[in-house]
């Protein structure tokens, strides 16, 4: 099997630069957004509303919802350590069981279960009667008209990272091509370079870290697939890494050719607003109001907005009050990068785990300081076919690439990789002290070379020994329920996050009562 690409061109005799030493890694930054479904005791998805206790998901800056009701996400603050960031993440999970009916649980696994037949079962997130909060609940009814509800129920994590000014400084110092740049559009170049470079290596995050080789029927009902039945309770691929980043997960056919490009930010803004502002057939034929006249989606277009794009990678920039993120992102520059191609890590009670957490940081760092080539549509469709390779056969015994036009096993491929990562990890480890990033390289090492010890492979083993995907996430969800709640919060800690729960249910009261514009005027003049 080979999977044709050249983009292994791009790391070629990797080395670390000369100018680049540990104190360089100062002001790096990183957050999670770890989203999670509320579900019954019987594994269905929960009806009842967002629990009053976590405050509004309209206005809380760490805990809100995402497609549906019942689909949570939780947000932490940027932080200067991954054991910071994790520790805000756990904090967060002990609130929401705290906050949440006693019989509720959150799904551990990215892919639902036990989902009714009928899409109308799954809630949208309902944000109050602002027109900011009704355009949200829209944008989440057009998602659900143009590619089911189902599929919004899928959950996953985001990693955000950023790294400080001094290191984009010292580099441009050392580029001469480089001084006639502002350090916003060096460290745009130097961004977006980081992100091409990581779709060039999105297969082997989805091979380390991915935890979806399996659905339960419900998932597939009605839908054409090839999956295999171990029993009737779960349909899976033997050797499958991340069905959710698949053909049967965050994706659809009409943005696969949106020629959207990462070689300089004012090419990917365009392309981005362009899909944003041109029609679709498919989505015009919806209609833009259901028969009483209720609109049903913002536009008709190939996007509504920029979050409806789905890419694995996305350079980011923080959006004040009106601006979209395009404009954000065309007036102050790329200010962080936010890696989405990550499963829940379902043995984690928090979605992750401190191992995968510095992996990809030394990936991250590895992708920024290699060369970078542009990325252009025809590498763009040899990395889609080595991505559905991966999520399908990934754990496939001598499953090879081409790697500068000669075959190369995967296996090889991604130790290659691993190796030349090992002095930046050696780098963070001496800039944060202890030895978590070289022991996350070796670890991901030890799984590049032995398949069976994959998260992915563990889920199915799993499921098979229980019964089915479903037992497996129904016990693995007790367990984390019981070993959060067996935590405790710190009295000024409990005492925060209470005020910050009132303050955002009052926030949400003035915004709703500041409010004098007609929704569909708002929207009109929005559309």
């Amino acid at each position: 099997m080979i999977l044709m690409s050249n983009f292994a061109s791009s790391f070629v005799d990797f080395d670390i630069p000369n100018w680049f030493a540990s104190e360089h890694l100062a002001g790096m930054l990183r957050g999670i957004e770890k989203e999670g479904l509320r579900v019954t005791p019987d594994g269905y998805l929960a009806q009842t509303p967002h629990p009053a206790k976590l405050g509004s998901k309209l206005t809380h800056p760490f805990i809100t919802t995402d497609y549906s009701e019942s689909l949570l996400e939780l947000i932490t603050d940027p932080k200067s350590s991954p054991k910071e960031t994790l520790n805000m993440l756990r904090q967060l999970h002990l609130l929401v069981y705290k906050g949440m009916p006693e019989d509720e649980l959150m799904w551990p696994l990215s892919m639902p279960c036990m989902l009714s037949s009928n899409d109308e079962d799954i809630p949208l997130a309902d944000y109050g009667s602002s027109n900011t909060g009704k355009l949200k609940t829209l944008y989440r009814s057009g998602l659900g008209v143009r590619y089911g509800r189902r599929m919004q129920t899928i959950a996953g994590l985001h990693y955000n990272l950023s790294f400080g000014d001094d290191l984009f400084t010292a580099w441009q110092t050392q580029t001469p091509t480089a001084q006639s740049l502002t350090l916003t559009e060096f460290k745009n170049d130097k961004y977006l370079g980081l992100i091409r470079n990581f779709k060039r290596l999105t297969s082997l995050v989805l091979y380390l870290l991915g935890a979806s080789p399996s659905v339960c029927p419900c998932f597939v009902s009605g839908i054409e697939h090839d999956l295999e039945m171990f029993n009737n309770s779960t349909y899976y691929k033997p050797t499958a890494t991340s069905l959710r980043m698949g053909k049967l997960g965050y994706t659809n056919s009409v943005q696969e050719h949106l020629d959207i490009r990462y070689n300089n930010l004012p090419e990917y803004v365009k392309g981005l607003r362009r899909a944003i502002q041109t029609p679709h057939e498919s989505f015009e034929k919806l209609g833009l109001d259901d028969e009483n006249g209720n609109p049903i989606q913002i536009n008709n277009h190939i996007l509504q907005i920029e979050n409806e794009y789905y890419s694995p990678i996305r350079p980011k920039q923080i959006a004040m009050s009106g601006e979209s993120p395009t404009e954000a992102l065309e007036r102050r520059g790329i200010a962080y990068v936010e890696f989405r191609a990550i499963d829940l890590d379902p043995y984690s009670d928090i979605g992750i785990r401190l191992s995968s957490a510095c992996f990809l940081e030394v990936m991250a760092l590895y992708c920024l300081l290699s060369d970078s080539p542009e990325l252009m549509p025809e590498e763009e469709d040899a990395l889609a076919i080595n991505l559905e390779r991966v999520v399908n056969e990934g754990r496939c015994e001598n499953l090879q690439i081409l790697n500068n036009g000669a075959e190369q096993s995967l296996e090889s491929w991604m130790l290659m990789h691993l190796n030349r990562m090992q002095p930046l990890a050696a780098l963070l480890d001496a800039h944060y002290g202890g030895n978590d990033y070289r022991a996350a390289v070796a670890l991901m090492q030890g799984k590049a070379g032995h398949s069976e010890s994959t998260i992915s492979a563990q889920v199915n083993s799993d499921s098979k020994r229980l019964g089915s995907l479903w037992q497996l996430g129904f016990t693995l969800a007790q367990q984390h329920r019981d070993s959060l709640l067996q935590q405790t919060l710190s009295p000024n800690t409990q005492a925060k996050y209470e005020v910050l729960a009132e303050k955002s249910i009052l926030q949400q009261a003035e915004i709703e009562a500041a409010e004098t514009e007609d929704f569909m005027d708002f929207l009109q003049q929005y559309r």
